[in-house]
Protein backbone atom coordinates (compact mmCIF):
# COMPACT_ATOMS: atom_id res chain seq x y z
CA UNK A 1 0.00 0.00 0.00
CA UNK A 2 3.17 2.25 1.17
CA UNK A 3 4.33 1.86 -2.82
CA UNK A 4 1.32 2.35 -4.42
CA UNK A 5 1.03 5.54 -2.44
CA UNK A 6 4.65 6.79 -2.91
CA UNK A 7 4.12 6.33 -6.83
CA UNK A 8 0.86 8.19 -7.01
CA UNK A 9 2.97 10.75 -5.54
CA UNK A 10 5.89 10.77 -7.64
CA UNK A 11 3.58 10.95 -10.34
CA UNK A 12 1.57 13.88 -9.27
CA UNK A 13 3.96 16.79 -10.41
CA UNK A 14 4.03 15.20 -13.85
CA UNK A 15 0.57 14.94 -14.41
CA UNK A 16 -0.15 18.77 -12.86
CA UNK A 17 2.59 19.85 -15.19
CA UNK A 18 1.10 17.68 -18.22
CA UNK A 19 -2.46 19.14 -17.23
CA UNK A 20 -1.44 22.96 -17.30
CA UNK A 21 0.20 23.38 -20.70
CA UNK A 22 -2.35 21.11 -22.31
CA UNK A 23 -5.26 23.76 -20.59
CA UNK A 24 -2.40 26.76 -21.11
CA UNK A 25 -3.37 28.14 -24.62
CA UNK A 26 -0.40 31.01 -26.17
CA UNK A 27 -2.64 33.98 -26.83
CA UNK A 28 -2.52 34.67 -30.14
CA UNK A 29 -3.03 38.38 -31.34
CA UNK A 30 -5.40 39.26 -34.16
CA UNK A 31 -4.31 42.10 -36.43
CA UNK A 32 -6.49 44.29 -38.71
CA UNK A 33 -4.50 45.04 -41.93
CA UNK A 34 -5.94 48.05 -44.23
CA UNK A 35 -4.79 47.99 -47.41
CA UNK A 36 -5.21 50.20 -50.45
CA UNK A 37 -4.04 47.55 -52.79
CA UNK A 38 -1.22 47.24 -55.34
CA UNK A 39 2.92 47.46 -54.41
CA UNK A 40 1.38 48.12 -50.59
CA UNK A 41 1.06 44.41 -50.51
CA UNK A 42 4.77 44.48 -50.03
CA UNK A 43 5.04 46.46 -47.37
CA UNK A 44 2.86 43.72 -45.60
CA UNK A 45 5.16 41.03 -46.97
CA UNK A 46 7.74 43.07 -45.04
CA UNK A 47 5.76 43.73 -41.62
CA UNK A 48 5.39 39.35 -41.58
CA UNK A 49 8.95 38.74 -41.93
CA UNK A 50 10.15 41.77 -39.62
CA UNK A 51 7.76 39.86 -36.75
CA UNK A 52 9.16 36.27 -37.71
CA UNK A 53 12.44 38.03 -37.03
CA UNK A 54 11.44 38.98 -33.36
CA UNK A 55 9.81 35.61 -32.69
CA UNK A 56 6.77 36.02 -33.73
CA UNK A 57 5.12 33.43 -36.20
CA UNK A 58 1.72 33.90 -38.02
CA UNK A 59 -0.46 31.34 -37.19
CA UNK A 60 1.14 31.09 -33.72
CA UNK A 61 1.39 34.31 -31.82
CA UNK A 62 -0.58 36.45 -34.45
CA UNK A 63 -3.27 36.15 -37.31
CA UNK A 64 -3.54 38.84 -40.04
CA UNK A 65 -6.87 39.88 -41.04
CA UNK A 66 -6.65 42.00 -44.59
CA UNK A 67 -8.81 44.14 -45.91
CA UNK A 68 -8.27 45.46 -49.54
CA UNK A 69 -10.06 48.61 -49.80
CA UNK A 70 -8.87 49.51 -53.74
CA UNK A 71 -8.65 52.56 -52.74
CA UNK A 72 -11.96 53.80 -51.55
CA UNK A 73 -11.98 55.42 -48.54
CA UNK A 74 -15.46 54.65 -47.62
CA UNK A 75 -14.89 50.69 -47.69
CA UNK A 76 -11.67 52.03 -45.00
CA UNK A 77 -14.20 53.35 -42.93
CA UNK A 78 -16.51 50.70 -42.95
CA UNK A 79 -13.52 47.98 -42.28
CA UNK A 80 -11.87 49.87 -39.99
CA UNK A 81 -15.45 50.16 -37.59
CA UNK A 82 -15.57 46.42 -38.16
CA UNK A 83 -12.02 45.83 -36.87
CA UNK A 84 -12.63 47.71 -33.51
CA UNK A 85 -16.31 46.05 -33.22
CA UNK A 86 -14.14 42.71 -33.66
CA UNK A 87 -11.45 43.25 -30.96
CA UNK A 88 -8.89 43.00 -33.12
CA UNK A 89 -5.94 44.07 -30.74
CA UNK A 90 -4.36 46.28 -33.17
CA UNK A 91 -5.06 47.99 -36.94
CA UNK A 92 -1.88 48.16 -39.54
CA UNK A 93 -2.98 51.03 -41.97
CA UNK A 94 -1.42 51.58 -45.21
CA UNK A 95 -1.75 55.45 -47.00
CA UNK A 96 -2.62 58.76 -45.97
CA UNK A 97 -6.44 58.24 -46.82
CA UNK A 98 -6.40 54.87 -45.18
CA UNK A 99 -5.08 55.88 -41.78
CA UNK A 100 -6.94 59.13 -41.89
CA UNK A 101 -10.50 56.69 -42.05
CA UNK A 102 -9.69 54.92 -39.91
CA UNK A 103 -8.38 56.83 -37.07
CA UNK A 104 -11.97 58.65 -37.57
CA UNK A 105 -14.03 55.48 -37.43
CA UNK A 106 -12.59 54.16 -34.65
CA UNK A 107 -12.34 55.57 -30.89
CA UNK A 108 -10.28 52.63 -28.93
CA UNK A 109 -7.96 50.34 -30.89
CA UNK A 110 -4.26 51.24 -31.41
CA UNK A 111 -3.03 51.91 -35.35
CA UNK A 112 0.16 51.47 -36.40
CA UNK A 113 0.74 52.68 -39.86
CA UNK A 114 3.17 53.65 -42.64
CA UNK A 115 2.63 56.86 -44.54
CA UNK A 116 3.64 58.87 -47.22
CA UNK A 117 3.01 62.12 -46.09
CA UNK A 118 3.48 64.22 -43.09
CA UNK A 119 1.10 62.37 -40.51
CA UNK A 120 1.37 66.19 -38.49
CA UNK A 121 0.46 68.36 -41.17
CA UNK A 122 -2.43 65.56 -41.42
CA UNK A 123 -3.89 65.82 -38.08
CA UNK A 124 -2.91 62.65 -37.11
CA UNK A 125 -0.37 62.53 -34.27
CA UNK A 126 0.73 65.63 -32.45
CA UNK A 127 4.05 65.21 -33.11
CA UNK A 128 6.64 63.08 -34.45
CA UNK A 129 8.82 62.92 -30.90
CA UNK A 130 5.24 62.74 -28.98
CA UNK A 131 2.48 61.04 -31.18
CA UNK A 132 0.06 61.96 -28.58
CA UNK A 133 -2.90 59.47 -28.90
CA UNK A 134 -3.57 55.92 -30.26
CA UNK A 135 -1.59 56.40 -33.61
CA UNK A 136 2.40 55.88 -34.41
CA UNK A 137 4.17 54.35 -37.06
CA UNK A 138 6.56 54.99 -39.89
CA UNK A 139 6.72 58.16 -42.07
CA UNK A 140 8.45 57.42 -45.93
CA UNK A 141 8.83 59.97 -48.52
CA UNK A 142 6.52 59.79 -51.53
CA UNK A 143 5.04 63.50 -52.20
CA UNK A 144 8.58 65.24 -51.03
CA UNK A 145 10.33 63.32 -53.56
CA UNK A 146 7.48 64.43 -56.44
CA UNK A 147 10.19 66.98 -58.19
CA UNK A 148 13.12 64.91 -58.06
CA UNK A 149 11.29 61.85 -59.61
CA UNK A 150 10.12 64.13 -62.52
CA UNK A 151 13.55 65.67 -62.72
CA UNK A 152 14.68 62.09 -63.29
CA UNK A 153 12.24 61.45 -65.71
CA UNK A 154 13.64 64.25 -67.81
CA UNK A 155 17.03 62.61 -67.54
CA UNK A 156 15.39 59.87 -68.89
CA UNK A 157 13.86 61.57 -71.76
CA UNK A 158 15.51 64.10 -72.55
CA UNK A 159 13.24 64.86 -75.35
CA UNK A 160 10.02 64.80 -72.89
CA UNK A 161 7.90 67.54 -73.27
CA UNK A 162 4.59 66.32 -72.22
CA UNK A 163 3.60 63.90 -68.93
CA UNK A 164 0.49 63.11 -67.85
CA UNK A 165 -0.56 61.84 -64.23
CA UNK A 166 -4.14 60.93 -63.51
CA UNK A 167 -5.32 61.50 -59.67
CA UNK A 168 -8.44 62.28 -57.25
CA UNK A 169 -8.30 65.73 -57.68
CA UNK A 170 -10.23 65.78 -53.66
CA UNK A 171 -7.17 63.72 -52.18
CA UNK A 172 -5.09 66.35 -50.60
CA UNK A 173 -1.70 64.67 -50.61
CA UNK A 174 -2.27 63.71 -53.90
CA UNK A 175 -3.23 67.41 -55.01
CA UNK A 176 -0.24 68.57 -53.26
CA UNK A 177 2.54 66.53 -54.87
CA UNK A 178 0.32 67.49 -58.07
CA UNK A 179 1.03 71.11 -57.24
CA UNK A 180 5.17 70.12 -56.83
CA UNK A 181 4.87 68.37 -60.31
CA UNK A 182 3.11 71.08 -61.40
CA UNK A 183 6.14 73.87 -60.57
CA UNK A 184 9.19 71.21 -61.11
CA UNK A 185 7.87 70.75 -64.77
CA UNK A 186 7.38 74.60 -65.43
CA UNK A 187 11.16 74.50 -64.31
CA UNK A 188 12.16 71.98 -66.81
CA UNK A 189 9.93 73.26 -69.40
CA UNK A 190 7.44 70.20 -69.40
CA UNK A 191 3.68 70.41 -70.37
CA UNK A 192 2.35 68.64 -67.34
CA UNK A 193 -1.04 67.13 -67.93
CA UNK A 194 -3.47 66.48 -64.92
CA UNK A 195 -6.60 64.08 -65.44
CA UNK A 196 -8.69 63.91 -62.74
CA UNK A 197 -10.54 60.59 -61.59
CA UNK A 198 -12.80 59.57 -59.24
CA UNK A 199 -12.86 55.84 -59.60
CA UNK A 200 -11.37 52.83 -61.05
CA UNK A 201 -13.47 52.76 -64.16
CA UNK A 202 -12.92 56.52 -64.89
CA UNK A 203 -9.16 55.80 -64.54
CA UNK A 204 -9.54 52.93 -66.55
CA UNK A 205 -11.21 54.52 -69.50
CA UNK A 206 -9.22 57.89 -69.35
CA UNK A 207 -6.18 55.24 -69.74
CA UNK A 208 -7.62 54.14 -72.29
CA UNK A 209 -8.71 57.48 -74.35
CA UNK A 210 -4.54 58.22 -74.59
CA UNK A 211 -3.74 58.51 -77.79
CA UNK A 212 -0.06 57.97 -79.67
CA UNK A 213 1.65 61.06 -79.53
CA UNK A 214 -0.69 62.71 -76.81
CA UNK A 215 2.19 62.50 -74.04
CA UNK A 216 5.17 61.32 -73.62
CA UNK A 217 5.66 59.52 -70.58
CA UNK A 218 2.89 58.62 -67.05
CA UNK A 219 4.30 60.01 -63.98
CA UNK A 220 2.73 59.16 -60.96
CA UNK A 221 1.16 61.15 -58.09
CA UNK A 222 0.34 59.62 -55.05
CA UNK A 223 -3.36 58.68 -55.19
CA UNK A 224 -4.22 55.95 -53.45
CA UNK A 225 -7.08 55.19 -55.81
CA UNK A 226 -4.21 54.81 -58.74
CA UNK A 227 -1.78 53.16 -56.96
CA UNK A 228 -3.67 50.60 -56.31
CA UNK A 229 -4.32 50.25 -60.35
CA UNK A 230 -0.41 50.29 -60.69
CA UNK A 231 -0.46 46.78 -62.73
CA UNK A 232 -3.65 47.86 -64.81
CA UNK A 233 -1.75 51.21 -65.48
CA UNK A 234 1.42 49.42 -66.45
CA UNK A 235 0.21 47.00 -69.06
CA UNK A 236 -1.88 49.80 -70.60
CA UNK A 237 1.15 52.09 -71.09
CA UNK A 238 3.65 49.07 -72.37
CA UNK A 239 0.45 48.27 -75.21
CA UNK A 240 0.76 52.33 -76.27
CA UNK A 241 4.58 51.99 -75.77
CA UNK A 242 4.39 54.77 -73.28
CA UNK A 243 7.20 55.01 -70.85
CA UNK A 244 6.02 55.11 -66.53
CA UNK A 245 7.78 56.73 -63.71
CA UNK A 246 6.64 55.12 -60.05
CA UNK A 247 7.63 55.54 -56.84
CA UNK A 248 8.43 52.07 -55.82
CA UNK A 249 10.42 49.66 -57.36
CA UNK A 250 8.07 46.44 -56.89
CA UNK A 251 6.39 48.33 -59.84
CA UNK A 252 9.25 48.37 -62.12
CA UNK A 253 10.10 43.91 -61.67
CA UNK A 254 6.27 43.88 -62.82
CA UNK A 255 6.78 46.25 -66.13
CA UNK A 256 6.89 49.79 -65.29
CA UNK A 257 9.60 51.90 -66.75
CA UNK A 258 11.22 53.26 -63.81
CA UNK A 259 10.95 54.58 -60.11
CA UNK A 260 12.70 56.57 -57.69
CA UNK A 261 11.26 56.55 -53.94
CA UNK A 262 11.29 53.87 -51.34
CA UNK A 263 11.50 50.18 -50.64
CA UNK A 264 7.65 49.21 -49.34
CA UNK A 265 8.99 46.06 -47.77
CA UNK A 266 11.99 47.49 -45.66
CA UNK A 267 8.96 49.78 -44.46
CA UNK A 268 7.04 47.47 -43.77
CA UNK A 269 9.61 45.34 -42.17
CA UNK A 270 11.20 48.11 -40.55
CA UNK A 271 7.18 48.85 -38.78
CA UNK A 272 6.96 45.39 -37.67
CA UNK A 273 9.01 46.89 -33.96
CA UNK A 274 6.04 49.08 -33.84
CA UNK A 275 3.61 46.41 -33.95
CA UNK A 276 5.41 44.22 -31.98
CA UNK A 277 5.61 47.09 -28.70
CA UNK A 278 1.81 47.87 -28.69
CA UNK A 279 0.60 44.18 -29.03
CA UNK A 280 2.85 44.02 -25.99
CA UNK A 281 1.59 47.04 -23.64
CA UNK A 282 3.42 49.83 -25.30
CA UNK A 283 1.13 52.68 -25.39
CA UNK A 284 1.44 54.67 -29.55
CA UNK A 285 1.90 57.93 -28.16
CA UNK A 286 5.15 56.72 -25.63
CA UNK A 287 6.60 55.55 -29.57
CA UNK A 288 8.43 58.41 -32.05
CA UNK A 289 7.24 58.29 -35.40
CA UNK A 290 10.57 56.91 -36.95
CA UNK A 291 11.13 58.77 -40.95
CA UNK A 292 12.68 56.30 -43.11
CA UNK A 293 14.40 58.17 -45.82
CA UNK A 294 16.39 55.90 -48.28
CA UNK A 295 15.40 56.16 -51.75
CA UNK A 296 15.86 53.75 -54.54
CA UNK A 297 16.46 53.92 -58.39
CA UNK A 298 14.99 51.32 -60.59
CA UNK A 299 15.02 50.46 -63.94
CA UNK A 300 13.73 48.19 -66.20
CA UNK A 301 15.61 47.29 -69.48
CA UNK A 302 13.16 44.59 -70.25
CA UNK A 303 10.63 47.19 -71.05
CA UNK A 304 12.56 49.47 -72.44
CA UNK A 305 13.56 47.63 -75.30
CA UNK A 306 9.67 46.60 -75.64
CA UNK A 307 8.37 50.18 -76.13
CA UNK A 308 11.68 51.50 -77.79
CA UNK A 309 13.57 53.50 -75.52
CA UNK A 310 17.43 53.32 -74.56
CA UNK A 311 18.29 54.42 -71.29
CA UNK A 312 21.02 56.89 -71.05
CA UNK A 313 24.51 55.58 -69.83
CA UNK A 314 24.95 58.42 -66.79
CA UNK A 315 21.26 57.27 -65.72
CA UNK A 316 21.51 53.74 -65.66
CA UNK A 317 24.47 53.69 -64.00
CA UNK A 318 22.98 55.54 -60.79
CA UNK A 319 20.39 52.89 -60.99
CA UNK A 320 20.09 50.86 -57.72
CA UNK A 321 18.12 48.45 -59.11
CA UNK A 322 18.05 47.06 -62.85
CA UNK A 323 15.69 44.78 -64.63
CA UNK A 324 17.85 42.99 -67.14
Amino acid sequence: MRKRVFVLICLLPTVLLLTGSVGAQQKIYRIGVLVPGGPLYRAIDGLRDGLKEMGLEEGKQFRLSIRDTQGDVKAAREAARSFEQEKVNLIYALSTPVITAAKAATTNTPIVFCIGSDPVTGGLVESFAQPGGRLTGIHFLVRDLTAKRLEILKEILPKLNRVVTFYDAGDRVATEAAALARDEAKRLGIKFVERHVTSVDELRSGLQALKAGEVDAFFFSPDTRVVGQAQLIIDTAKAKKLPTMFQEQSLVAKGGLASYGQNYYEIGRRSAKYVQRVLSGVQPRDLKVETVDDVELAINLQTAKQIGLTIPPNVLARADKVVR
